[in-house]
């Protein structure tokens, strides 16, 4: 096995140990299936198809100029984590404060352009890819381009790992109710709830790393 291939191999790993526990589809797939509930099979198999799309070119565009674009701002990625941080725990905390899915959730059925706009927020961002998931894609993508061997195989390497976590997350949340289906309705509402109570604890705790990294710059 000659060298770029195994740098090739290992720019692939990189991106899916880094990116698959942050991300984590399956933890994620309750509130894929509360967002979707009253709708079909068909349309969640949409729904999650175009998360999965969204969630490549996010992930696409954070790796490859995501640094490009903080720098034209003059946004630092602690701000961001801040930012995104707030975002995260103020949608983990509607979910936990939100009433059983049952009755709301099958009211709001999602049809024709609102399967679009559900699929990308919350579906996608936050919940799916967050700033979380962001940042550490933009970390990458800079690791991607500063490592021994050929830079072009490092990235294409990274852009394999991006499309296999992406394909993660569809089958994740394709056959989501397949997943819960032996928890019952009761067993998904608890899930439900630990996960909607973890998310708003990932968001608090993005929002400190940012707050941390800024009060250190001061301190410094």
């Amino acid at each position: 096995m000659t060298t770029d291939l195994i740098e090739f191999i290992k720019s692939i790993l990189l991106v899916l140990t880094a990116l698959l526990p942050i991300i984590n589809p399956p933890g994620v797939a309750p509130i894929f299936l509360t967002y979707t509930h009253g709708a079909s099979d068909q349309e969640r198999r949409l729904i999650a198809k175009r998360i999965a799309i969204n969630g490549f070119f996010l992930l696409l565009g954070a790796m490859f100029v995501g640094n490009y674009v903080l720098k034209f701002f003059g946004i630092s990625l602690a701000v961001v984590k801040i930012g995104g941080g707030l975002v995260v725990a103020a949608a983990g905390w509607k979910l936990l404060e939100a009433d059983d899915h049952s009755s709301e959730a099958a009211a709001a059925k999602p049809t024709g352009p609102a399967i679009i706009r559900r699929a990308f927020f919350p579906l996608t961002f936050p919940f799916t890819i967050g700033p979380g998931s962001i940042s550490v894609a933009i970390t990458l993508g800079a690791a991607l381009r500063t490592r021994n061997g050929i830079d072009e195989l490092n990235l294409a390497g990274g852009v394999i790992g991006i499309v296999l976590l992406t394909a993660v997350v569809y089958f994740s949340y394709r056959y989501a109710n397949r997943l819960l289906a032996r928890l019952g309705e009761t067993g998904i509402t608890v899930f439900l709830r630990l996960s909607a109570f973890i998310l708003l604890c990932i968001g608090v705790q993005i929002f400190w790393n940012g707050a941390s990294e800024l009060l250190r710059g001061l301190l410094v």
